[in-house]
């Protein structure tokens, strides 16, 4: 296979990151580029088993940033885009939803303003179930298909519904070749400790109450993170241009029961689970039919629940670093913030 060159947006974010080492190692004449803000979220020190890479190159800017962004398309000339820089925790949301459309409308205007100016193979945007709305918990027949009304409930999930929305208009009125994928939840290393597993990890190791919105009954589909870049990595290569593929795992679960998981597996008493007042608007379920990709491009998530969860605890273990850095710093006041009141 040629070589090609790959801007990944939000590489040093939990997803982004786990794409990168996963293209570095599957090609190994690929040159990844990582182009990220380093804002709360993004954290170089996952980058440090690739940062020695002659593959591998990181630039620190903004994706709303024209002239940075055009800058890099010139010294890069890039062959495929691949979107993950995103704001993107629901709370973050609701407290301040300004950012949420800078980054994740503008930015990827930005983007594709440059995909165009300098011509692309391919402009692929990462995106989420969450742009489809909820599903009600009495009815476990139902999933979100690609064909699935987009109804949103958070200002993240309309910022990224709008973000698709632009995608698919450069794609008809620019003919800009571009693909969205929609996944479910996804887990694994490197996730933020904001996020539900890892949180519950990080929090059940040092014996802090684990904070559960409600009753903890809202259902997820969790998807291990390397299904999910094994499937961008089939759709950027081999995924019709104009389409859409929703990414999911078949792995419902409840909130509850993952909480309950993790206490059973780090044996932890229950007693540490707090139930705190419902988040604003909260979605009930999230499904997804992933028929489409495993029709068109032959993907399947390879992980199971089980073993996603123990790999993902056991990594939570052997990288206490990673996340006690990322705990001891400034998080700490947003946390107070969003559950110190509640």
């Amino acid at each position: 296979m040629m070589s090609k060159t790959i801007i990944v947006t939000g590489g040093a974010g939990f997803i982004g990151s786990n794409f990168i080492f996963y293209i570095l190692k599957k090609y190994a004449d690929y040159r990844i580029i990582c182009l990220d803000k380093l804002t709360y979220a993004g954290n170089l020190s996952t980058l440090k088993p690739v940062m020695d890479n002659p593959n591998f190159r990181f630039v620190k800017a903004d994706i709303c940033d024209r002239e940075a962004v055009y800058q890099l398309f010139e010294e890069e000339h890039p062959d495929i885009i691949v979107n993950f820089a995103a704001e993107s925790h629901v709370d973050r949301s609701i407290e301040d939803p300004g950012i949420f459309l800078q980054t994740n409308i503008m930015g990827t205007a930005t983007l594709m303003d440059a995909c165009r100016a300098f011509g692309i193979e391919r402009y692929h945007q990462v995106s989420t179930d969450e742009v489809y709305g909820d599903l009600p918990l009495d009815r476990p027949d139902l999933f979100f298909t690609e064909e699935t009304p987009i109804h949103t409930s958070s200002p993240y999930s309309s910022s990224k519904a709008a973000a698709d929305l632009l995608v698919l208009a450069y794609y008809r009125t620019y003919g800009l070749p571009v693909s969205i994928s929609r996944c479910s939840n996804n887990y694994g290393p490197y996730h933020f400790p904001e996020k539900l597993i890892p949180l519950m990890i990080a929090n059940a190791l040092n014996d802090k109450p684990l904070p559960v919105y409600g009753e903890g009954l809202n259902v997820r589909d969790w998807l291990y993170v390397e299904d999910h870049c094994s499937a961008i990595d089939l759709i950027i290569h081999k995924g019709r241009v104009g389409e859409v593929y929703n990414v999911g795992g078949h792995n419902e679960m409840k909130n509850i029961d993952i909480v309950k998981i993790i206490c059973k597996a780090l044996d932890k008493p229950e007693s540490l689970i707090t139930y705190v007042t419902d988040r604003k608007g909260h979605d009930m379920r999230y499904a997804i039919d992933p028929e489409k990709i495993h029709n068109e491009l032959g993907w399947l998530p390879e992980t199971k629940f089980e073993d996603g969860i123990k790999k993902t605890i056991d990594w939570y273990l052997n990288n206490r670093e990673w996340w006690e850095e990322i705990i001891s710093g400034d998080y700490q006041n947003y946390y107070e913030e969003m559950y110190g009141n509640r």
